[in-house]
């Protein structure tokens, strides 16, 4: 990923996911969600480091929780670290009139 590129371009639309609250049994993170992301979203630290993708979203509606599938071995350092995600440039629905 070019980060200067993107830190140029798509700082402004990168969206809080929330703080990391552990590292699940099977080595996935845990994140409480501040702004719900859509699946498959791509994680990064406040470094730009992407982290891993959205795979699960669960717990109750008013406060959930997302399930982050990892793609760096640096789990533990993660711990109570503020995550963000890359909103995904997906398509646009189509108002029928």
């Amino acid at each position: 990923m070019n980060h200067s590129a993107f830190r140029e371009g798509n700082l402004r639309n990168l969206q809080r996911l929330g703080r990391v609250l552990h590292i699940s049994p099977s080595r996935n993170i845990i994140v409480r969600v501040e702004n719900v992301p859509k699946l498959g979203g791509t994680v990064v630290d406040e470094n730009l480091k992407t982290v891993g993708t959205v795979f699960d979203l669960f717990g109750p509606v008013s406060a959930p929780y997302a399930a982050v599938k990892p793609t760096t071995k640096e789990l533990e350092k993660s711990t109570n670290k503020v995550l963000y995600v890359i909103p995904s440039a997906g398509r646009k629905e189509r108002i029928k009139r």
